[in-house]
């Protein structure tokens, strides 16, 4: 009897209307678009606004558009960059600079919410020229590296540092502070006193690191060795600055040659700098290549130079791997780390060592 019943009709189902995009699913404000720049570091925004001015100059003197710019327009300007000398050297620019400057065209068009060239041909002409320059063993073929402070130039350059003056314990901070939390320098100007905290092992330090955006809490025991002690060069550092009534605000600040604590800086007649005395990043960097030039090192010394050496003397002393990274705030299978390793590595465990 069932073989002879109707089979049942499923009911119809209506169509599901597929949602589709209109302009505003696209559109992107002046306030997001200045958000995302505000997520690139400043100085990184002040190399790509150079780079951006350059190449919007070099397109107006060749009837070319910056924006949307073509594939042919990258190429023709990096072949320019290749083979015209910059103003500021005499030289055509180095490869990693024509590689920012396409990076800096990239974000722009990104921000104004075009779409970015293509870039396949741009970087057969910088491969050629990278290759040009390394066959004929030009300094510029290769990426240049601040030399790691490892614990022994620490000591050299500490020996230029006349400690008996506040801009001294402030330049003692820096270095050993620096290296002992294998800081870049933006992080190490952005300490505040609040964020050194004194502990019976030694000091925890709140850093904000810029390029995993986070906090971490970096440990920092006592040091063997007094005079290289980052403990107590923080413990003299602060004791000077509450004589002069500073206990809040910027760890490392202006100082004159008076000893006087942020100085006012005008431009124009007008102030500059951070009212409360905070230290740039280019200025901290400008003391380590001071005081290691006055310790008589020979040598590329920048601020870098602290976190290389870090990442360099806890390799040799047998840290592993992840402790480093952890400590440093690099992410984790850092490359950049991992090169630092193997240049401190390429003695101790030289894979020739015992053939």
């Amino acid at each position: 009897m069932t073989d002879l019943l109707p089979a049942p009709v499923a009911p119809a189902v209506a169509p599901v209307a597929q949602p589709v995009h209109s302009a505003a699913d696209f559109a992107v404000s002046d306030a997001a678009r200045e958000a995302v720049l505000a997520g690139i570091p400043a100085s990184t925004r002040r190399a790509y606004a150079a780079d951006w001015s350059a190449f919007t100059a070099w397109c107006a003197r060749h009837g070319r558009l910056p924006l949307p710019a073509t594939a042919e327009t990258i190429t023709e300007y990096v072949t320019h960059l290749t083979a015209t000398p910059s103003a500021k050297t005499g030289r055509p620019l180095a490869p990693s600079s024509i590689e920012r400057a396409l990076a800096a065209i990239r974000t722009m068009h990104n921000a104004a919410d075009a779409v970015p060239p293509q870039t396949k041909a741009a970087r057969k002409v910088l491969s050629g020229y990278r290759e040009r320059l390394a066959l004929a063993k030009d300094p510029a073929a290769r990426t240049r590296k601040a030399d790691a402070a490892v614990p022994d130039v620490l000591r050299a350059m500490l020996t230029a540092v006349d400690r008996s003056t506040l801009a001294g314990k402030r330049d003692a901070v820096a270095l050993l502070l620096g290296y002992a939390c294998a800081a870049r320098v933006s992080e190490l100007v952005a300490l505040d006193i609040a964020d050194v905290c004194e502990k019976s092992e030694g000091l925890e330090v709140t850093i904000y690191r810029r390029k995993i955006k986070t906090f971490t809490e970096v440990a920092v025991p006592y040091g063997r060795i007094p005079a290289s002690c980052p403990v107590r060069a923080v413990r003299d550092l602060l004791a000077a600055m509450a004589e002069a009534d500073r206990t809040s605000g910027p760890l490392l600040v202006r100082v004159d040659r008076h000893g006087r604590i942020a100085p006012p800086m005008m431009r124009k007649g007008l102030p500059i700098g951070d009212p409360h005395g905070r230290m740039t990043a280019e200025a901290c960097g400008e003391i380590i290549g001071r005081i290691a030039a006055a310790a008589g090192l020979e040598g590329r010394w920048t601020g870098h130079s602290l976190r290389r050496g870090f990442a360099t003397a806890a390799r040799r002393e047998g840290a592993n791997l992840e402790r480093i990274g952890r400590h440093g705030g690099w992410k984790d299978g850092s490359t950049a780390l991992l090169g630092y390793l193997e240049e401190g590595d390429k003695w101790k465990e030289n894979p020739v060592a015992g053939l």
